[in-house]
């Protein structure tokens, strides 16, 4: 005897009841629940999404998001919710709904890392979203005070908190020291 689980769609997780305390995603239609990061992850996070957030707003170039629900695989549905992500101005008149996930992988994603987070858990949800169309997608290493830059076809780049990190073609005119995300 076998049991087969059903698989839901992402307008179905939607409607998932939250679980307290924990944070959840949906992974080729079944639900995943996680527990919510520490202090220092969202510290870091916040101070990402605040640096891009301001820079997005004042220069016209899009949206910036937190820990949003992004549709990066269709059938069976992927929902991921990165901590920080970015849509491109001309991207955003194709969500239709705002109150359902955003139906697209993000221009950038950004993974804060925490600190029970594996490497090949990590580099997974990295070629997931660059396989969905993300432009970039940068891991956030608070323990090494690093960043790691990956795009598409190309060798990711590790720069250290000493390092300018740029948005280049992705977010025009954003540069930013490393350091910055973690002090």
């Amino acid at each position: 005897m076998s049991t087969q689980t059903r698989l839901i769609t992402a307008d179905e997780f939607l409607e998932w009841p939250d679980e307290p305390g924990c944070r959840q995603e949906l992974i080729r239609g079944e639900v995943v629940t996680m527990s919510l990061p520490g202090g220092r992850h969202g510290k870091v996070a916040g101070k990402i999404l605040r640096r891009l957030g301001n820079h997005v707003e004042a220069a016209e170039l899009g949206d910036t998001y937190t820990e949003t629900g992004f549709i990066v695989e269709r059938d069976p549905d992927t929902v991921k919710g990165p901590d920080v992500a970015f849509v491109r101005s001309e991207r955003l008149a194709t969500i239709g709904n705002p109150e359902k996930h955003i139906p697209f992988a993000p221009d950038l994603a950004v993974e804060v890392k925490s600190p029970n987070d594996r490497d090949d858990e990590v580099e997974e949800k990295v070629q997931l979203g660059l396989r969905a169309g993300a432009l970039m997608v940068w891991t956030v290493d608070p323990e090494s005070r690093t960043v790691t830059i990956y795009r598409p076809g190309i060798e990711p780049v590790t720069l250290t908190e000493d390092e300018t990190i740029r948005g280049d073609d992705v977010i025009p005119g954003f540069e930013c020291r490393v350091g910055d995300f973690f002090r």
